[in-house]
């Protein structure tokens, strides 16, 4: 795992990034013209939007919408209160999105297609894991791959949940024990109709406790949340990507007269400091868009070809220990970049978050190096 110093490295290589730039001229008075300052017209303030207006809104003042609507409508038929529980479930749906959902029947909640494991190296030292579905098989995957990195002295490990979920908190809480120290609380869940929240702990040694980078998107769900976060807490790990689906809950299926499916988050993942993680998710610590079109079609063709092609490319220089003992990095000569597009044929997709990712944990080992 890597220290403080490499974490507050990574930090300011951040905020340099950000502050470097020149900072655009302001138009604000100085103190050195009071006349004008005292002069200047006050900020219209902005129009508050259909949902502010609503969200201030006090009991009285929707059951007063609600009665005035029904008296005064130009069509009083269209306000039953059939149309209003309807919209009711509407407005809810939407205003708790992950946790409440309305299906056509149990078949069509049923599980979708588990997510395979996959696993390459990079560069001979760099191990790269995609958990796929956090379920049993997965996990005997994953023992047999850190058991066969020990022997090839991986340091350096990326886990991609960016297509990982678990509605099973339990198998989430097995894949973080492979990472986490013994005995620390991993998270617990918990439900209003319980009297007391499910804890989960670590009960054995870590297998691997050196650099973690871990992977994120919006297809990061359910207990591959818990896990990103908890990898986080304990490993220190950098969170690469996009924020996760914050759906980090365990859902109940109750049946409607017709047959129809109400879908509810009755328990949520709560991790030991007391944060929750829903409905916010997990976010990046290093943020970086990627279509989510061109990475399930890199994941597809990863079965075939590896991840190595969608993510080098041969006329690419990418970030190494001579560029950045150099002061130099290859991959921002726009100018060449540029070039090498216009004169070559269509390219395949790339997967930039992994390529951000693996330029990272190169920077940190060289920065602990030295």
């Amino acid at each position: 795992m890597f220290n403080s110093a490499a974490a507050t490295a990574v930090s300011l290589f951040c905020v340099g990034a950000v502050f470097g730039q020149s900072p655009a001229p302001s138009s604000a008075p100085t103190s050195s013209s009071p006349t004008l300052a005292k002069s200047a017209a006050p900020l219209p303030s902005a129009t508050p939007t259909t949902d502010q207006i609503i969200n201030s809104l006090g009991e009285a003042d929707l059951q007063a919408a609600v009665s005035l609507l029904k008296a005064n409508f130009t069509s009083p038929d269209a306000v039953t209160d059939t149309e209003l529980n309807r919209a009711t479930l509407t407005g809810l749906l939407v205003r708790m999105p992950g946790g409440l959902m309305l299906l056509p029947s149990r078949e069509a909640g049923a599980a979708e297609p588990s997510s395979p494991f996959y696993s390459e190296v990079f560069e001979s030292h760099i191990g790269y894991l995609r958990l796929g579905e956090l379920n049993s098989g997965n996990l005997k995957e994953l023992d047999r791959k850190l058991q066969e990195f020990g022997q090839k002295k991986i340091d350096g490990l990326i886990i991609d949940l960016r297509a990982s979920n678990a509605r099973d908190f339990a198998s989430a809480a097995d894949f973080a024990k492979r990472f986490c120290p013994k005995g620390k609380a991993l998270f617990s869940v918990g439900k209003p109709s319980a009297r007391q929240a499910r804890q989960f702990t670590s009960d054995r040694d870590p297998v691997f406790q050196g650099l973690i980078v871990v992977l994120t998107d919006a297809d990061t769900s359910g207990g591959a949340e818990a896990l990103a976060a908890v990898l986080k807490l304990y490993n220190r790990a950098l969170i690469v990507g996009q924020p996760t689906a914050g759906r980090a809950v365990e859902y109940s299926d109750q049946s409607l007269p017709s047959g129809k499916v109400l879908r509810v988050a009755s328990g949520e993942a709560v991790l030991p400091d007391g944060q929750s993680l829903f409905p916010g998710g997990v976010k990046p610590d290093l943020p970086v868009e990627m279509p989510a079109i061109e990475k399930r079609q890199i994941f597809q063709q990863s079965a075939e070809r590896g991840m190595a092609p969608f993510v080098y490319e041969t006329e690419r220089p990418h970030l190494n220990e001579a560029a950045l003992i150099a002061g130099t990095n290859p991959e921002l000569d726009i100018a060449d970049a540029q070039r090498r597009l216009r004169s070559r044929p269509s390219q395949p997709p790339r997967d930039t978050v992994l390529q951000r990712a693996l330029d990272v944990v190169t920077s940190l080992e060289i920065y602990q190096k030295h």
